[in-house]
Order: C-alpha cells, then sequence, then structure tokens
C-alpha cells in the first residue's frame, strides 16, 4: 500500500483533509471515521491517521474529488464546534505508527501512556541540577561510549573511519567518552584560533555587515506572529519528507531530554549562522557550515549542562573555523534561534528539515548525521508542548555571552590592535608636518634650479631642431656633451636601453646624497640632474634613422 500526500485545515466546525491520489479510481474508495480515528482506503493508497481531537458523522459530512488534480477533498464536523486542533501541520505524528501483529516488541513501554500524561504536565527545568561527567576506562566495555540524539547510539563508526574523517573531528568516537571528547575539542579549538584572521575580519568587516543585513524568513514570520496573524506554510516536498518518517517513541530520562535541548539549541545555532553568511542560498559549504560551527555534530558533544555552555562552544567555533570570523555574527546568530523558538514548533521543524535537506545533499557522507541526529529531532519536535519551546527561547534570551566568556582573550588582542594602529598613524603624521617644514635656503635652491631647468629647456628646443640637418656628426658631438657615459640611458641596436640600472644607482645616489649635503650643494646636484633627463629626452625624440646611425656609431667605437 502507498501512503499519499495529503494535508489537514480546518475551520470552527469542520475539519478538511485533502488527499492526494492520481493512479486511484474515484469509484472505488472507502472512509472510516470514529472519534480520533481516520482511515482513508483507494487502491493502491490507504490512510491512516490518529486525529487531535475528535470528528463524527451525523450527515454534514462532504467529499468530492477533483479528476484535474487527482484529490479527495474530504469535510468532516467536529464533535465540539470551536475546538481548535492543535499540531495539524505535525503530519508524520499524524500517521499512526505500525504496530506487530504477533509476539510482544522486544522492548516495550510500560504505562506509556501515563508516563507521557505526566512528563507534559512537567515544565521543561532548565535549572536542573547536573552531576559532572564522569568516566572510567575500566567501566566502560569497548565500542560502548554512547552518542547521537538522546545517546540512544553506539557502534556506529566502527567500520566507518576513513569514510567519515571528513563528517566529523573525532577520532574513534566509539572507544572515546563523553569527557575526552570535550578535552579534544577545546584543545583543537584552542590550536585553530588564528589571531591575524580574526583581527582582519574585526577592522575591515564590509562584508560581515552586508550580510548581516540579510533578513530570513522567520523574522518577516515573527512580525506576523507578533501581529497575530500568518502561519508557518510547509512546502510540498518538506510535506513529502515528513510522510516518509517512521513514527515512534523515546525512552527517555530526565537528563536525556535536557540535553537533547541543548542540542537542539546548538543545532539552530549554527544553522542560523549558515543561513545568514550564505543569504539563505545553500551552496557547496553549507553542509561543512552546519556540522562545524555544531559540537553536537562534529563532536558528537554530549557534555554541555547548561544553555551557557552551548553558547560559547558555538561562539569559539565561529572564531576559529569559517571564512567569516566575526562577533557580531555569533550574536546574529543567538537572536535568530531566539526568534525560532519563538516561532513554535512549526518554525523549530521547518529549519531541521532544511537541515535535513542539505546533509542529504551534500557532497560528503554527511547523511550520517541525519541518521543519528536530524531525523529523531524532526519526530521528536512533533510531539513535544509548544509551552517547552517558549520556556526554552525565555531562558536562551535571558543568557548573557560575553567575548571573554569564549577564552580566547579576545578584548585584549583588540587593545593590544588599536595601540599599534594609533601609534602607525602618529608616525605617519609626524612624518607628513617635516616633510612640510622644509628650510627656505632649500626653497630658494629649488627656484633657482627650475629657472635653470627652464632655460635649459629652451636651448634643448633649439639644439633639436639644428639636429635635423646633420647626422652622424651631430648624434657623435651630442654624446659628448654627457656627463658620463653610465648616466645617458641609450638604446641599442635591439631596442634595449643601455646603462638603465647605473642611471638608477646614481639617481638614488643623489637623493641619499640630498638630505646630508648643504643646500648650494643640493642646487647643484638637483640641476644635474635634471641636465641628464633633458639628455635622455633628447635621445627619444630623435628620428629612427639617428638612433640607429648612433647605434652603429656606439659599435665602431667600442
Amino acid at each position: 500500500m502507498i501512503t499519499p500526500a495529503f494535508e489537514l485545515t480546518q475551520d470552527p466546525d469542520f475539519l478538511t483533509i485533502i488527499i492526494r491520489v492520481p493512479y486511484a479510481k474515484a469509484s472505488e474508495f472507502d472512509v472510516f471515521v470514529e472519534g480520533e480515528d481516520f482511515r482513508f482506503y483507494a487502491k493502491p493508497y490507504f490512510l491512516r491517521l490518529t486525529l487531535p481531537g475528535r470528528i463524527v458523522e451525523d450527515g454534514r459530512e462532504k467529499a468530492s474529488y477533483n479528476t484535474d488534480e487527482g484529490t479527495f477533498t474530504i469535510l468532516l464536523p467536529k464533535e465540539i464546534p470551536g475546538q481548535y486542533f492543535e499540531g495539524l501541520d505535525m503530519l508524520t505524528s499524524l500517521l499512526t505508527p505500525k504496530k506487530s501483529r504477533s509476539a510482544k516488541p522486544l522492548v516495550e513501554e510500560i504505562g506509556a501512556s501515563a508516563e507521557l500524561s505526566e512528563e507534559e504536565e512537567q515544565e521543561f527545568d532548565l535549572e536542573i541540577e547536573q552531576i559532572p561527567y564522569k568516566e572510567s576506562a575500566e567501566s566502560i566495555p569497548p565500542l560502548q561510549c554512547p552518542y547521537g540524539f538522546g545517546n540512544l547510539r553506539s557502534g556506529a563508526f566502527q567500520r566507518l573511519q576513513d569514510e567519515l574523517s571528513d563528517v566529523i573531528d573525532i577520532k574513534d568516537p566509539d572507544q572515546t567518552p563523553a569527557g575526552e571528547r570535550r578535552r579534544k575539542r577545546l584543545e583543537a579549538e584552542a590550536a585553530k584560533f588564528d589571531p591575524d584572521h580574526y583581527l582582519a575580519d574585526f577592522f575591515e568587516d564590509e562584508a560581515i555587515q552586508h550580510v548581516l543585513k540579510y533578513k530570513p524568513w522567520w523574522v518577516d514570520a515573527h512580525k506576523k506572529m507578533t501581529a497575530l496573524k500568518g502561519e508557518i506554510v510547509f512546502s510540498d516536498a518538506e510535506r513529502e519528507k515528513l510522510r516518509k518518517f517512521t513514527n515512534k517513541s523515546y525512552l527517555l530520562d530526565k537528563s536525556s531530554r535536557h540535553h537533547i535541548y541543548l542540542g537542539l539549541i546548538d543545532i539552530l545555532l549554527a544553522y542560523c549562522y549558515e543561513i545568514c553568511v550564505n543569504e539563505g542560498d545553500n551552496n557547496v559549504e553549507s553542509s561543512w557550515n552546519i556540522r562545524k560551527l555544531s559540537a553536537t555534530l562534529c563532536w558528537l558533544e554530549v557534555s554541555f549542562t547548561s544553555i551557557h555552555d552551548v553558547l560559547v562552544s558555538f561562539g569559539r567555533r565561529v572564531l576559529c573555523y569559517p571564512l567569516y570570523r566575526h562577533f557580531g555574527l555569533v550574536t546574529r546568530a543567538l537572536s535568530d534561534t531566539v526568534m525560532i523558538l519563538q516561532l513554535g514548533k512549526a518554525a523549530v521543524l521547518k529549519c531541521l528539515l532544511d537541515i535535513h535537506k542539505i546533509f542529504v545533499e551534500s557532497d560528503d557522507p554527511a547523511y550520517i548525521l541525519n541518521d543519528l541526529f536530524i531525523t529523531d529531532y524532526c519526530i521528536w519536535i512533533q510531539k513535544i508542548k509548544s509551552k517547552k519551546l517558549a520556556a526554552l527561547s525565555e531562558s536562551l534570551q535571558k543568557t548573557a555571552l560575553t567575548k571573554s566568556h569564549l577564552g580566547l582573550e579576545l578584548e585584549e588582542l583588540e587593545a593590544a590592535a588599536v595601540l599599534v594602529l594609533e601609534e602607525e598613524n602618529m608616525l605617519k603624521a609626524a612624518g607628513t608636518v617635516s616633510k612640510q617644514q622644509l628650510p627656505e635656503s632649500e626653497t630658494s635652491d629649488s627656484e633657482e634650479s627650475s629657472s635653470t631647468s627652464s632655460s635649459e629647456t629652451e636651448g634643448s628646443d633649439s639644439d633639436e631642431r639644428e639636429s635635423s640637418t646633420s647626422e652622424d656628426g651631430e648624434i657623435n658631438s651630442f654624446q659628448g656633451t654627457l656627463p658620463g657615459e653610465r648616466t645617458a640611458p641609450l638604446s641599442d641596436c635591439n631596442g634595449l636601453r643601455q646603462g638603465t640600472n647605473t642611471s638608477a644607482l646614481e639617481v638614488s645616489d643623489g637623493k641619499s646624497k640630498v638630505s646630508g649635503q648643504s643646500p648650494s650643494q643640493t642646487g647643484k646636484l638637483i640641476e644635474e640632474l635634471e641636465k641628464q633627463m633633458h639628455s635622455t629626452m633628447r635621445l627619444s625624440e630623435q628620428p629612427e634613422g639617428l638612433a640607429t646611425a648612433s647605434c652603429m656609431a656606439q659599435e665602431q667605437k667600442e
């Protein structure tokens, strides 16, 4: 049998169930309604739902079939008019779990319904007393170190070390106790932290400020919720994914439930960072960002004792691993996570489904994290009370996180960098002032050299006009007027300049002599350099034939 696609809506008096059965015969279908139980059959489709409220058959029920879309629309009256059915978008929990037809299960919940109702009455206590986790290597059998959702898994990595080395950072997780995982994680973060990278993002944060302006979908959804209008809508692909999940229950003690809530915060923080920096567009780095920033996913961390522990871990990893390492991104992810939790379990489920999709589409085997964490979170979140998420968001909002909490000496690093920048700016300012305060005598010598330069320029122009009447003889006489052969950058027969390096050295030596010579000597040196520059200009302006003659004359001379 095929479980069809379906969705449920409601008004004060009726529950509407829309079932998509494109390959069924419209004339052959059965509907069964009794209290909270709803069943639909149209070969080859079968759907059985356990509803959150009671419905009745009293003659007001209706059913219609749309041949174009292949959908049945069934309208069922509520037993209590005006009753609100909560969780109609939690499709996995609505599907009745499969039951064994013969033998009893090997593990069975004793008084499951009574325990569940008792758990629902309890408020989620974030101030639960925690006993420090202590591991004894002798007391733990090999391959029995738990991890995953609710610490219910072990042995998953026993034969997959090579394949999963790119997915998680911890080596041999099946043989590494929780306390050892935490110690190794902190050591790896301390070794990975790069002060230069952090300071670069701290001072040059244009790109980071740009991504911080991005508003994901939950921002508008939160505004609508505040205005008491609008709700979370799931796409067809998300609904299909929910239908494929197997409904199951979890045997969790109070400590395990506490770790699950803290792990949920850790995963959502990493997801919010990814959505912010990529502005909602998933790419090849999305899977890496989420799992790398979440110690729950990357290190199979189960030692968190408080929300503050989670925030410190996330903050350290943001400043150690991704491309953008800025504390503003930590606080942004924190505020976004609070917003998602305030929207309720539908918003949390939508985020978890997106994470599930990202891991499935990843090039690396990140799908194992779906098996260990995300799929179970998607099923579990549909069954918890919304008031527990509200309490969780309130506690998260009240938890403070500063740079000093991260243990990376960020404030001291920033202060030292600011002092260095101030000293550099002072030195630059002092250099600018000293250049402006030149001696008056040097200024007058510069004026004299400028007038001499102008007269020399006029003379060189007249000489150039006369040179057009003669070729070899004039060129040779011109070369004889140069101060020295090594100071005139000539062109050889291949078009390359000769004496370039020596001329450059001469000029640089001249610059070095300026500061140590008297003003009159400085003026003479500047005048000599200007003559050399004019001579070079005159050579470059000679016709091509004269340049060739110069090359021939030079070769004969050599």
